[in-house]
């Protein structure tokens, strides 16, 4: 390879032109436009600014602009994410191995019993299988799995291969469920179905309606017999209240003591992701409601069997789960409420919607003073967080009702929302973010990397919210980052975790962390090769030195010139 001469140091030359003959050429990037950024002509479309009286909803659903490199996942990955936090059940890929490790527990999803969910397993179709058909291997796969795990459910997903190639899925499962005597439950969630993962959570509706809810005669639940030398589950619970009772345990129990717990409910579209069901269960049970089933977070099988006896679907991701809460409520005849457990605005709220759905006073009493509790509780602990995070920007991306269920819980914290959008939103998932954000709101739908990249730059946010995919660019950026997908490892739910939202939206924001990196605007585009660091220090140490020490020899009379000192720099050990 060929030396660069212009790296070399010139006696004749100023240390200033040593510099900056080091520097490359920017890169030349048109402009800017002031309507929303520079892309390709196909996917303006896709980007809208909400308007008073206009349409501002961006199109959706459609297929990625071949070479976009889009963040979507395929139908089989949104049925698997519906379906994965059933945590007794065996979730079985038929397909190639690579099907089964992209998927393999990226949930987040938590348990309180069994592990069983957390184990990936796959057929493994080879050349043999593709060509003669895999439905042998898939019978004999199950066969095995019965015989070694004893699920309560064997969920079996089709793959992109097992559609192509015609293997008959269904017979397959119908007849391994007479030879095992368990429940196997076919998923149709071939990945070319459509564009749109949100085809795959309808299609894990379609299962659980078709297979699963309703198709066990209810019976009284008991508790199991306990095997000797194990405590029962309500003493292990015991040992982690206080005693004696605080003084809040005793406000609690006065909150809840003319309740009972006669009405139970099923809460669709909450996946227990880092706990957040274990922090909605205690709030319904302090106002007289229990919970028959989980779709699907910490749920069992026999739970959701058991589903169409509850006098009430609470929805809490209406992107996953409205379909099964319409489908429920046409064959079932349960009712339906929207609800949203981030933020203690609409953790209110829908406590109060419940409560007034029951029409029940004392019901309404008890979410009335629970309320109270909980907002005086955590006011004072709130108050810092917001001090420092008042007048932030925030950009979220991304998926399901997350894009308009956070907005309300950012404003309460004093943060201005300037971007909202999703990569699988459909016409109703941005009609709801419509009616919640602000006017001068972009919306964005299926923004690919480099678009993202360019809207960080443009809008210059304090804070991302996103998942996984995004998590590295953003740091990259300067901008701060705040996982709200699976990967997260805090509850955000209810008030407690609103209160939790607040401290980790505050590490990431108020790092010290971020006085070292430049600002965000031209730091992506103009010179990649100066990136993250602008500070001629970093690229030009020998030059650095170079004029540090002709300041010394100036100022204190060095006797080495520049060129000497430069030639034998001393390297600490910590350097080494």
């Amino acid at each position: 390879m060929q030396k660069n001469n212009k790296s070399h140091h010139n006696p004749e030359k100023g240390d200033e032109d040593v510099i900056s003959s080091l520097d490359l050429p920017d890169i030349e990037i048109p402009e800017i436009p002031k309507e929303v950024i520079s892309t390709l002509k196909s996917r303006k479309k896709h980007m809208c600014i909400k308007k008073e009286g206009n349409e501002s909803t961006p199109a959706c659903n459609q297929a990625s602009v071949p070479g976009m490199v889009t963040q979507r996942s395929c139908v089989y990955g949104g049925a698997r994410v519906v379906l994965m936090p059933i945590t007794d059940a065996i979730h079985l890929v038929h397909g190639p191995l690579g099907c089964a490790s992209c998927t393999w527990d990226i949930r987040g999803s938590r348990s309180s019993g069994s592990e069983l969910y957390r184990n990936g397993f796959s057929t493994d179709l080879q050349e043999k299988d593709i060509v003669f058909g895999g439905e042998k291997k898939l019978l004999e796969t199950i066969i095995e799995l019965n015989q070694l795990f004893k699920p309560s459910a064997i969920f079996v997903y089709a793959t992109c291969v097992v559609g192509l190639i015609g293997d008959d899925l269904k017979s397959v499962c119908r007849e391994a469920t007479e030879i095992t005597g368990s429940r196997v439950i076919p998923v149709q969630s071939e990945g070319f179905r459509s564009v749109n993962k949100s085809l795959g959570h309808q299609l894990a509706c379609d299962a659980l309606l078709e297979y699963l809810i309703g198709t066990e005669t209810p019976q009284k639940k008991v508790n199991p017999p306990q095997k000797e030398g194990k405590k029962p589950l309500q003493k292990k619970r015991e040992t982690f209240e206080k005693d004696p009772a605080s003084e809040d345990d005793v406000l609690e129990s006065q909150i809840t003591s003319q309740v009972t717990n006669d009405i139970c409910v099923n809460i669709l579209g909450e996946f227990n992701v880092a706990g957040d069901l274990w922090a909605i269960r205690p709030l319904l049970e302090k106002i007289g409601v229990s919970i028959q089933a989980v779709v699907t977070g910490d749920s069992r099988v026999e739970e959701i069997a058991n589903a169409h006896l509850a006098h009430l679907n609470l929805v809490q991701c209406q992107k996953s789960s409205r379909y099964l809460a319409d489908s429920m409520e046409e064959r079932y005849s349960i009712p339906q409420v929207r609800v949203n457990f981030f933020g203690v605005e609409e953790t209110s709220k829908s406590l109060k919607s419940i409560a007034e759905f029951f029409n029940d006073p004392l019901m309404m009493d008890a979410a009335e003073n629970l309320i109270e509790f909980e907002t005086n509780r955590i006011k004072d602990a709130i108050i810092p967080y917001r001090q420092r995070l008042t007048g932030k920007k925030v950009a979220v991306y991304v998926g399901g009702n997350k894009a308009w269920s956070l907005i309300r819980a950012f404003e309460e914290l004093g943060m201005e929302v300037l971007m909202t959008g999703t990569q699988n939103g459909l016409p109703e998932d941005y009609q709801r973010i419509k009616e919640t954000v602000r006017d001068g709101t972009l919306i964005v739908d299926d923004a690919n990397a480099m678009e993202l990249a360019r809207l960080l730059e443009k809008y210059q946010p304090d804070l991302l919210v996103s998942g996984a995919k995004e998590k590295y660019m953003s740091l990259k950026m300067g901008v701060a980052f705040c996982d709200f997908n699976h990967d997260r490892i805090s509850s955000f739910a209810g008030f407690q975790g609103f209160l939790n939202f607040a401290r980790e939206v505050d590490r990431a924001v108020s790092s010290p962390v971020w006085k070292y990196t430049p600002s965000i605007n031209g730091s992506v585009f103009k010179n990649p090769l100066k990136y993250p660091f602008k500070s001629k220090t970093m690229f030009n140490a020998k030059s650095q030195r170079e004029s540090n020490c002709k300041v010394k020899s100036e100022s204190m009379k060095c006797k080495k010139s520049v060129k000497e000192c430069s030639t034998k720099p001393k390297i600490s050990p910590e350097v080494m």
